[in-house]
């Protein structure tokens, strides 16, 4: 049995233990505890920690250790994320792991601090300026949350990719049993920067270098990321004749309430992304041919993720480019099973019109 912990301090624990070499931040509610805490666990692993002057300034020192190959970490909230833009499309050019924790609060600009999750369109469909690109996971518990991080940063490794794990105040705010793993020692890449120019392997970016090797090289990652990275969770599926989908807090709302009306002989069933970029798009290859309609359930004023829904919905399966897409969208917070409940009739009545 694990200690009861709350998700900032989970996430902030698996990034010692995963062999974090470095963190730079600036806090911002509500991920601020995951700075708070590495502000005294860091050093007392010998790890690096800087409270830098800005949320730039700590992605480019980021940037600039991921260079030499070490473990990298930065965290932060939906406008923190947005200043630190810049710097994450040059990770992205340059091909240098990293892993971001986007502890997201609803609304545009400063937004409010409630619990959101209104930055999945930036996170999923691209991550800075150009093509960039990066690997996108959301856990929907504090257990998942202390995996995912834990795995990124060999994710990150693996495929020199950013890895943003995008979660949301609530999870990050709530404590539940928590059971952490082994510590790693984990040296810096070999083939990091170390400052001996006899030694070191100039690698041009940017204007410099080769832009169609470059674009090849991408794509073909791109290819190798969507085939071994699609992560879901799903159940019900090939009875269903309608199908929820949520990620984070709002997926694990809908696996409850699934199961409560599967109880009650409602053939419903549900797809709980775990990774949202690449999208699961192969758990929809067990849906049944039949389904009335898919519903996308987000904590946002009018969805992100719905788009993937009906991108993918109806990519596989006969007949699926004719089932609609409906968006449950629930203002701050995290949807309650009533509201999930309400929504539910009001499509099944015709009340409610698709989106898609």
């Amino acid at each position: 049995m694990g200690d009861m912990v709350k998700g900032n301090v989970a996430m902030g624990e698996a990034a010692i233990r995963a062999g974090m070499h470095m963190y730079a931040g600036y806090p911002i509610t509500p991920s601020t505890e995951i700075m708070e805490y590495l502000s005294w666990r860091a050093p007392q692993e010998d790890r690096v920690f800087i409270q830098a002057e800005s949320e730039m300034a700590a992605m480019k020192m980021v940037y600039g250790a991921a260079a030499t190959g070490a473990r990298v970490l930065t965290a932060s909230s939906g406008l923190g994320i947005s200043c630190k833009q810049e710097g994450v499309s040059y990770m992205n050019m340059a091909q240098y792991p990293g892993v971001m924790i986007n502890v997201v609060r609803y609304g545009d600009g400063l937004g409010s601090l409630m619990s959101g999750q209104t930055d999945y369109l930036r996170e999923v469909k691209g991550a800075g300026n150009g093509d960039a690109r990066m690997i996108v996971l959301s856990p929907s518990s504090v257990q998942e949350a202390y995996d995912l991080v834990y795995e990124a940063f060999d994710i990150s490794q693996k495929y020199k990719s950013l890895v943003m794990i995008l979660t949301e105040g609530g999870l990050g705010q709530m404590m539940e049993e928590c059971e952490y793993s082994e510590m790693k020692t984990v040296p810096f890449a070999s083939w990091g920067y170390t400052g001996d120019r006899s030694k070191d392997e100039y690698r041009p970016m940017g204007m410099g270098a080769d832009v169609y090797a470059h674009a090849l090289e991408m794509a073909a990652k791109r290819v190798t990321i969507k085939e071994e990275m699609q992560r879901w969770e799903s159940g019900f599926l090939d009875d269903a004749e309608y199908v929820m989908l949520g990620y984070g807090l709002p997926g694990r709302a809908i696996k409850s309430y699934v199961k409560a009306r599967r109880a009650e002989g409602e053939k419903i069933g549900y797809i709980r992304p775990i990774s949202l970029w690449p999208f699961p798009e192969k758990a929809f290859k067990g849906i049944n041919p039949g389904v009335k309609g898919f519903i996308s359930v987000e904590t946002s004023d009018d969805g992100g993720m719905v788009e993937d829904v009906a991108l993918y919905g109806k990519k596989y399966g006969s007949g699926f480019e004719k089932v609609p897409v409906y968006g449950l969208f629930c203002p701050p917070g995290i949807p309650t099973l009533r509201f999930i409940g309400e929504k539910f009739e009001d499509i099944k009545s015709g009340k409610m019109k698709e989106v898609f």
